[in-house]
Order: structure tokens, then C-alpha cells, then sequence
């Protein structure tokens, strides 16, 4: 995308010719995969895992939408991208959070090199089952592009029989939609927000549309985007910690239960030897979070902060704010940030009910980066749950929780034995939309 004037509906409609790939940089993917990245390169670099796609959305029948000749020639070309002299001298030489030369040399020398591994793709019951095996620091940077691959050939699927002029009214309206959200967001007094949308968005194109729309409208009330390539195009902050990936497959490495019980400890024992500052976020769900709060060390109370993705926001936040003060901290000084399918009411509500305890930020992702509903067919271009999550390590499944159990995965008794050692007790199921 070359200057701020660009067609959306021209370049949409041009991508009937078989020219333009869906993922154009290994970049392209969101910033905590690179420092998750990292960290399991020093810390597990010969650990195997399986990354699979699992979507959660099974009314969204996705071998039946996508063509499997166009889903291969993209994920061929995204197994042919090269780290480019350019993106490693941003990521060799730009300070993130603070911090210059966040990744190490050794990391970059692998990163310039690396090949992804190669992928597996079938087809079953109207969807398409698609994995990837290797050491975990090459499979893990499948997932980003794998899921932005196939929500944009959903988008393109959906949007096929459209002429020019039609395509130009529906993003006029989806612009239109987004600026009236942007408009409300501006009145909330100390907003910080920063785009989440990489996984899940419509497409490249209108996910790097919406944060420079972001940038005019919100001005320093947007602080950055996840999307590593978009930060470093449109030079702003790259946004991003650690996330369910790291204590899913620590644990599934822990060979009994006092193991697997230190096992999301772990993680952040490593975390803490790496990183200081905002990146030091607790993200305490992948198992209960009141089970992780309850067994917490005390050096994790001194931490920045805690990101909350899963079950009711405002019980999160309430929970972290009293285990703080629990522990002798001032939440008034802690940042509690929101990720978990966020739009503008729920963002104002949080913002309302929660100023003055602790410092707020939130994450906003699919609702900004592909909220198309009504735009065309009804829900035609709904936005919908699909994830891409590590299913095994060194040959053991993997499992997570969460704090809302429409969001569990993993085998049957492995979830039952997890729910006991965390001391899981009943939970409160949400629906899932993104």
C-alpha cells in the first residue's frame, strides 16, 4: 500500500488477479510472537510442537468458501518469505518499549535464516484441517500468517461477485462505521488504545486503513499496533507482551502435577530474566486465573501489570485490583489491560467503571480490524473465531483453560486432571464471537 490515498475497492477488486499475496512480510505478524519467539529460541529451542487450526465458528464452512489451489499458492508464498535487510535493521536497531536492541543477536542471525516449516492441509466436513510440525521457534511463527491467510481468502470469497462500484460503497460504509466509533472513543478522558487486529482481520489493506485512521482520530489516545510491519511502516510503536502459547506448552512438558503446578511460574521466571518495564504483564487465565493469582509468587505482585482476556472483564479487574492491594500493592500504579473481543461499549464501560483504580489500556482487535457486519448479505462477512494453537509438545497434548470454558481446549481427561491440579471450580460460560 503505497500513500494514504490508496483505492481500497480497486486494490480489493485487483486482487482477482493472482498478484497480490494475502501475508508480504514475516513481519506481518503481531509483536509478542517475535519476543515470545525469542525467549523459547533461548530457553526450549529443540522442543517439537504442533500448531493446528481449529475453528470454533463451525456454521462458517471454510473448505466450502475457500478454494484449496488459492489457500496452497498463499501459504506457499508465505513459506517463501525471507526476513528482508530493511526489517532487520528495524528489529536489530529501533527501540521498543524503551529498550534498544530488544532482540539479540544470535535471535536475528537465526530469524534472517529461517525457513518455516512446511504445512499440512486436508480437507473434512466442510472444513479444512491444516497443521504445522517442527521445533517450536519455527512452527510457532506460522500462526499469525496461517490465521491472517485464511480470514482474508473468507473476505475475498465473500466479496468475489461484487463489482468496483459496489465494493467502493461497502468500504465507504465500513469507513464510515469505524470513523463514528473513532468519534466516540475520543471522548473518553485518558484513553490509551492500541490495534490487537493482526489475526483476525478483514485483510491487510483495511487493518493498515483502520490504525492510520486510528492515528488522525484518536492522536495520542492511539499508542501503537500489534502488527509489526504496519509499526514499522507507519512508524509507531509496536505493541505486544506474551500470551496463552507459553504456559500451554510448558505444562504439557511437565512430567507430574507439583510440574505441571510451577509450570505458568515458569514462564514468567524466564520472562522476568529478559524483560523489565511494561513488558513485565501478567497474563494469569491459561489455566483459572484465580488458581494462578492464589498460588503466585510474591515477586510476580511486583509486576507492571495484567492483561485481562477471558470471563467477565469487570470481575478480572476487580480480581487484580484486590489481589494487589492483597499484596501490599497500590493498583493505582499498576496497568490493567483489556484484550478479550473488545468494542466501543464495553471499552467505555470499562473506562468508566475502573478510572482512578489503575491505569487502563485496552486492545482492541477483530471488532476493529474486521466489523463488517450488516455491510454486505446480513452477516456474510461476520467476523468469526478462528485460532491456530500449539495442539502438542515433545508429544504431549496440550491444554488450556481459560476463564470462560467455551474458550477450553484439549483432551478430556488431560482438562479434567488440569482443572484439579489448578483447583478450577465452577466457571461461567460466555459465548465466543471472535
Amino acid at each position: 500500500m503505497g500513500d494514504r490515498r490508496v483505492d481500497l475497492a480497486t486494490r480489493v477488486w485487483n486482487h482477482k488477479w493472482k498478484i497480490d499475496p494475502i501475508v508480504r512480510s514475516l513481519i506481518d505478524t503481531d509483536f509478542y510472537k517475535l519476543l515470545m519467539c525469542q525467549s523459547v529460541f533461548r530457553n526450549h529451542p529443540k522442543t517439537r510442537v504442533t500448531f493446528s487450526l481449529i475453528n470454533r465458528s463451525t456454521d462458517v464452512r471454510l473448505a466450502d468458501l475457500i478454494d484449496e489451489g488459492e489457500l496452497r499458492e498463499q501459504l506457499d508464498h508465505v513459506q517463501s518469505l525471507r526476513l528482508s535487510r530493511g526489517e532487520s535493521t528495524w528489529l536489530r536497531g529501533n527501540t521498543f518499549y524503551g529498550k534498544r536492541q530488544m532482540f539479540r543477536p544470535d535471535f536475528m542471525e537465526w530469524f534472517e535464516n529461517l525457513t518455516l516449516p512446511p504445512y499440512h492441509l486436508t480437507r473434512k466436513d466442510g472444513q479444512y484441517e491444516l497443521s504445522f510440525e517442527g521445533t517450536w521457534p519455527e512452527v510457532m511463527l506460522w500462526e499469525i500468517p496461517a490465521l491472517s491467510v485464511l480470514m482474508e481468502l473468507r473476505s475475498r470469497a465473500v466479496l468475489h461477485s461484487l463489482g468496483k462500484f459496489e465494493l467502493q460503497v461497502l468500504y465507504a460504509r465500513a469507513m464510515t462505521k469505524l470513523w463514528g466509533k473513532i468519534e466516540t472513543l475520543r471522548d473518553i478522558p485518558g484513553l490509551r488504545l492500541a490495534d490487537f487486529g493482526t489475526r483476525r482481520r478483514h485483510g491487510f489493506l483495511w487493518q493498515d486503513w483502520c490504525v492510520q485512521a486510528m492515528m488522525e482520530g484518536l492522536g495520542d489516545k492511539f499508542i501503537g499496533t500489534s502488527n509489526c510491519r504496519i509499526a514499522m511502516k507507519r512508524d509507531i510503536e509496536a505493541i505486544g507482551t506474551n500470551a496463552h502459547e507459553l504456559p500451554m506448552v510448558y505444562a504439557a512438558l511437565a512430567r507430574d502435577d507439583a510440574a505441571l503446578r510451577a509450570a505458568p511460574y515458569d514462564v514468567l521466571r524466564d520472562w522476568h530474566e529478559e524483560h523489565d518495564g511494561n513488558l513485565r504483564i501478567i497474563l494469569p487465565d491459561t489455566f483459572g486465573t484465580q488458581g494462578f493469582l492464589s498460588g503466585a509468587p510474591d515477586w510476580l505482585a511486583q509486576w507492571t501489570g495484567m492483561r485481562i482476556d477471558s470471563g467477565d472483564p469487570f470481575d478480572g479487574a476487580r480480581r487484580a485490583i484486590a489481589w494487589w492491594q492483597d499484596r501490599g500493592e497500590d493498583p493505582r500504579q499498576k496497568l490493567l489491560i483489556f484484550s478479550d473481543g473488545l468494542d466501543v461499549p464495553m471499552i467505555q464501560s470499562l473506562s468508566s467503571e475502573f478510572a482512578g483504580q489503575a491505569k487502563l489500556s485496552f486492545g482492541w482487535g477483530t471488532n476493529l480490524t474486521n466489523d463488517f457486519r450488516g455491510l454486505v448479505d446480513g452477516d456474510a462477512l461476520a467476523p468469526f473465531s478462528l485460532v491456530c494453537k500449539a495442539v502438542s509438545a515433545d508429544g504431549h497434548p496440550t491444554v488450556k483453560l481459560s476463564d470462560n470454558p467455551n474458550k477450553a481446549m484439549g483432551p478430556a481427561d488431560e482438562i479434567a486432571r488440569y482443572k484439579r491440579v489448578f483447583g478450577v471450580g465452577a466457571q461461567q460460560a460466555m459465548d465466543v464471537f471472535v
